[in-house]
């Protein structure tokens, strides 16, 4: 066994009387032909680095000449941290010890990387958008509009295919493009492909965008929340909206600061001292007025979420963004999240934060999730919402472990408010058109679970389902989740329908965590292990999939990124770092033909192992240098002074 591949072994693990033998509990049973040390796994790498040019891509220099690997391309980080940017604790010997405190799962050491720009010299957009006629700026433009000069300092090519002017027939970043040599006319003119532009191909639709007029007004802070400020109102005289509100608001009565209607072909908002109009100032009606906007529907008027026995793909931070969606969409996921948005961030029109709500046209199921800690700002955000996105259900987060939501009083921390968690479930749920989920964790300390006695109080505010992760905010992801306290929570819960999660990596998996009751699967860190395990559960089967089927995979989620974040310099290096973001995780997958024990539990920490070629040895490694060769073979050479470091550590397997 490779030396230093576990410190401590897993509690409740299993796989040590596999028979490799010498495999301590908590190690994946790798065959024994397959096993090598950490010395020979990375000695094998670099000599077959240097001898193999990327053959199994098509992306290259196209003059042809020999590119040299980058010095930055040898991670420098800082604080003592190792320099190979190993995901695991335990294999971190550089670091300064830190006594009496628990591994947390991540790397808040790292180095600010984030680029203060991408090109020295831009070229002015009034220039790369061809139906612009002229900058608006004129002289005082800081950006350059001499096309030659700016394709003089222009880095090369990353390759020579521009997967936005195959796929749509033109390319919407012109001369700023890094595959622009595809595209690009002898003078610098930016061609089209007149059979895609004549056949109507157009970038599918990304919807739930943030609409620049409404970014200045929520800047301003001038966006009305009448729904609610009515139900805060309520709630400082002590009054609790319930989910049933058929004889609350009687008939043709407006409610209390709503605007009057008049019989006339407008409808005008009137704006008081500090105040402005919704976002739509005077509507012109043709037919007759409706009052959807002064009586909210009924519970049972509302928009119902039936998911019971679909596959929930679960909103995961940093890499659940909505290329890799597209591509658990493709392998049979049923229903995606957004990120977690924060609902303050919304409120105030931060431009990342609206980003983490966008759906693409594929996602027909889909939903957004809210973290926050006071009910004023979680029920505006939730009006704000119903009335710009298009979603099918939102999901308040009270199951995230991280310091930063915690010490506010959001995440986990509103399991132990139960005051405030009541008034944002009802606030909520009365502003909003579309039903409201929750995710929880099974408590906050380890021993002390609160899920079973919070679900019949969720019930009765009304929430149409629970999402239930077996594990407590203090125990992280050290030890299984506990399927055993979610069967005993969908008694408690019934009939609101109880979603399970936790460990779920193969359809054994997901067949046992059915047999508990639950309505239904959420798979979080299965699905960025492998994101075929989808297929796998709807065909009960074990999927061996191959190394160039997975660089596919890879190939897929690249395309996917250049079309959603762009294909110019900033695109492509977006692009690159969710990559490397995803590979993080999926260098911890172990090919099914490789192990001696099917299947691979979630738990078990890959050993040192040579894969049956190259790319599958490449793709085990849990160097960060190596996921950036993964990287350069799919979007070219990384930039000078490149350096990455996960943002999460795996303290999974201890």
């Amino acid at each position: 066994m490779a030396e230093g591949t576990v410190e401590a072994p897993l509690e409740n693990g299993g796989g040590g009387d596999s028979g490799a033998g010498a495999l301590e509990r908590g190690v994946a049973p790798i065959k024994r032909q397959y096993l090598t040390t950490k010395e020979q796994f990375h000695q094998f790498l670099e000599a077959k680095g240097q001898e193999k040019t990327c053959r199994e891509t098509e992306v290259g220099d196209p003059a042809g000449n020999e590119l040299a690997e980058p010095e930055a391309k040898r991670i420098r980080l800082e604080d003592g941290q190792t320099a190979d940017g190993q995901t695991e604790e335990a294999a971190e010997p550089g670091e300064q010890p830190q006594t009496h405190k628990r591994a947390r799962g991540q790397n808040k050491g790292r180095p600010h990387v984030k680029p203060t720009h991408y090109d020295k010299n831009r070229l002015c957009p009034s220039l790369i958008q061809e139906s612009a006629a002229k900058c608006f700026f004129g002289d005082r433009c800081r950006f350059l509009h001499d096309v030659g000069r700016y394709l003089e300092t222009k880095p090369a090519d990353l390759g020579p295919r521009c997967v936005l002017f195959e796929t749509f027939g033109r390319c919407p970043y012109g001369v700023t493009c890094r595959f622009a040599g595809a595209h690009l006319g002898p003078e610098g003119q930016n061609l089209v492909q007149e059979e895609l532009a004549a056949r109507g191909t157009q970038p599918p639709s990304i919807r739930n965008g943030l609409d620049k007029a409404l970014q200045q007004q929520l800047r301003k802070r001038e966006v009305r929340f009448e729904r609610a400020e009515q139900a805060l109102r309520r709630f400082s005289q002590g009054q609790l909206p319930g989910p049933t509100p058929a004889a609350a608001v009687p008939e043709g009565t407006a409610a209390e600061g709503a605007p009057r209607q008049e019989n006339c072909g407008a409808q005008q908002v009137p704006a008081g001292p500090g105040t402005s109009t919704p976002p739509s100032s005077p509507v012109r009606t043709c037919g007759p007025l409706t009052d959807e906007d002064v009586v909210r529907l009924r519970p049972c008027e509302k928009k119902r979420l039936d998911i019971r026995g679909k596959l929930y793909l679960a909103p995961l931070t940093t890499c659940g963004n909505l290329p890799f969606r597209r591509i658990c969409k493709r392998f049979g996921a049923d229903v995606t999240c957004g990120e977690m948005a924060v609902c303050t961030n919304l409120l105030q029109g931060q431009m990342s934060e609206w980003a983490l709500l966008k759906r693409h046209q594929c996602e027909d199921i889909f939903g957004v999730q809210l973290e926050g800690a006071f009910p004023d700002t979680m029920t505006k955000c939730a009006e704000l919402l119903s009335r710009t996105v298009e979603v099918d259900f939102v999901d308040i987060n009270v199951g995230c472990p991280i310091d930063l939501v915690y010490k506010k009083g959001g995440g986990c921390a509103l399991m132990n408010r139960s005051t405030k968690f009541q008034q944002i479930v009802r606030g909520m749920n009365q502003v909003l058109d579309v039903p409201l989920t929750v995710k929880i964790r099974t408590g906050v300390q380890e021993r002390v679970n609160l899920a079973h006695r919070l679900l019949p109080e969720l019930r009765d505010w009304g929430v149409a389902l629970v999402t239930l992760h077996g594990r407590s905010r203090e125990q992280r992801y050290t030890k299984l989740a506990d399927w055993q306290y979610i069967e005993e929570c969908v008694q408690a819960a019934s009939p609101m329908p109880l979603f399970g999660n936790g460990d779920i990596l193969s359809f054994e998996d997901a067949n046992r965590a059915m047999q508990t009751g639950v309505a239904g699967i959420m798979i979080a860190r299965g699905a960025l292990l492998k994101p075929w395990l989808f297929t796998e559960i709807k065909e009960q089967r074990h999927w061996d999939i191959s190394s160039s089927e997975r660089l596919d995979i890879l190939r897929d989620f690249t395309n996917y990124g250049l079309e959603h974040w762009g294909s110019d310099t900033q695109g492509v290096e977006k692009t690159r770092r969710f990559l490397l973001e995803w590979l993080s995780f999926l260098c911890r997958y172990v090919p099914v033909g490789l192990l001696e024990r099917l299947p691979q539990r979630i738990n078990e920490r890959p050993p040192y192992y040579l894969g049956r070629d190259y790319l599958e040895t490449l793709m085990a490694s849990q160097k960060a240098a190596d996921w950036i060769r993964i990287s350069e073979m799919l979007l070219g050479p990384v930039p000078p002074n490149f350096a990455f470091l996960p943002k999460h550590k795996a303290n999974a397997y201890k």
